[in-house]
């Protein structure tokens, strides 16, 4: 009797996790479906890409910027003691297009954009608008999910770009405006260790990230239960679950981009 109960218990524990794994494996399988199928809702992936992309831009500059000078200030400090401030560049560069413009910028757009497609997908479930879609003959998957799964693994690597650039510029702020470095030696050095498979090896990363936090956030919505409630849950759950996807996915792809 005690060994049923204990089993029970340890399925009831796996059960809903197990449960969500396989609907999201299934919503991906059925988005890249209806992604391959023409047409492509030009318009309504473009208006994704402009709440994905263009609406996070701000918070993207910032959290970029001041990134960049926190790990430009770091180094200089942590460097001064072995007299190697010329390396301040090198180390910034590296840093934001390897690891911290993809990783930072997937988290901010996570908090940012992905909230607001499980919040408004959410609503769209417990207001029955979705099944309403059904109804119309039209495939909820190919209207709502495929546009913002496109836009998010498009604008990602376009948003990580523009991180890269402005971390590069607040590093050399720094290190040159308040540090007094020379401003050709922190650019040499840049130049120098920074090859064009760190930026794009990034750039992958960045794609990865957006497939992964608008197809998570979509699915949290596309499935939200419990009316009101239960899209605060969705929208809570949408950006839990992409953050650690996000930063657990990072591990692999680096392992795989930069052996």
């Amino acid at each position: 009797m005690f060994i049923i109960k204990a089993i029970e218990f340890l399925g009831s524990l796996f059960r809903r996790p197990v449960e969500e794994v396989g609907q999201l494996i299934i919503l991906f399988f059925s988005t890249l479906k209806w992604l391959l199928r023409p047409p492509l809702d030009i318009r309504n992936t473009f208006r994704q890409m402009l709440e994905i992309g263009v609406n996070s831009l701000p918070v993207v500059l910032i959290t970029a910027i001041f990134t960049g000078m926190v790990l430009a200030l770091q180094s200089y400090t942590g460097f001064k003691r072995f007299g190697a401030e010329s390396l301040v560049g090198s180390v910034v560069a590296l840093s934001m297009t390897r690891e911290l413009g993809p990783v930072l910028t997937a988290l901010i757009v996570t908090g940012r954009a992905g909230a607001a497609m499980a919040a408004e997908l959410g609503t769209m479930r417990v207001t029955e608008q979705i099944d309403a879609l059904e109804t119309l003959a039209t495939n909820p998957v190919k209207y709502l999910v495929v546009p913002r799964v496109t836009s998010g693994f498009i604008m990602l690597p376009s948003l990580a770009v523009v991180a890269d650039i402005i971390g590069i510029i607040g590093g050399y702020f720094v290190t040159v405006m308040i540090f007094g470095a020379s401003p050709t030696q922190y650019m040499k050095m840049t130049w120098d260790f920074l090859e064009m498979q760190d930026i794009y090896n990034g750039l992958i990363k960045s794609g990865f990230f957006g497939g992964i936090l608008s197809l998570i956030s979509c699915y949290k919505g596309f499935y939200t239960k419990g009316g009101a409630e239960g899209v605060g849950r969705a929208t809570t759950g949408a950006v839990v679950l992409s953050s650690m996807a996000i930063l657990i996915s990072d591990y692999f792809l680096s392992a795989w981009l930069f052996k």
